[in-house]
């Protein structure tokens, strides 16, 4: 699994553990629609802290909580990427 496929699955879970669809966490979120369709459809692959955080306040989480999961955690990042 590709590292931006990790967050989305981890937005999607959440969504769907919580009863809200995508189009309702973005109104939660206070961020548009479209960002965050973008993200979940991985056409936005970086997404900005500030836009996981608000993601992330409208599960009622902090960011840390929100990044803490295992499928992250155990994310090991190739050598041959690029680092910024």
């Amino acid at each position: 699994m590709e590292y931006s496929e990790i967050y989305v699955h981890r937005i999607k879970s959440l969504c769907k553990k919580r009863g809200i669809s995508v189009n309702k966490l973005s109104n939660m979120a206070g961020i548009n629609q479209s960002t965050l369709d973008n993200i979940v459809r991985g056409m936005t692959r970086n997404p900005k802290a500030r836009t996981l955080h608000k993601i992330a306040l409208a599960f009622s989480m902090t960011l840390s909580e929100f990044l803490d999961f295992p499928e992250l955690n155990n994310y090991s990042f190739d050598e041959n990427e690029d680092e910024f």
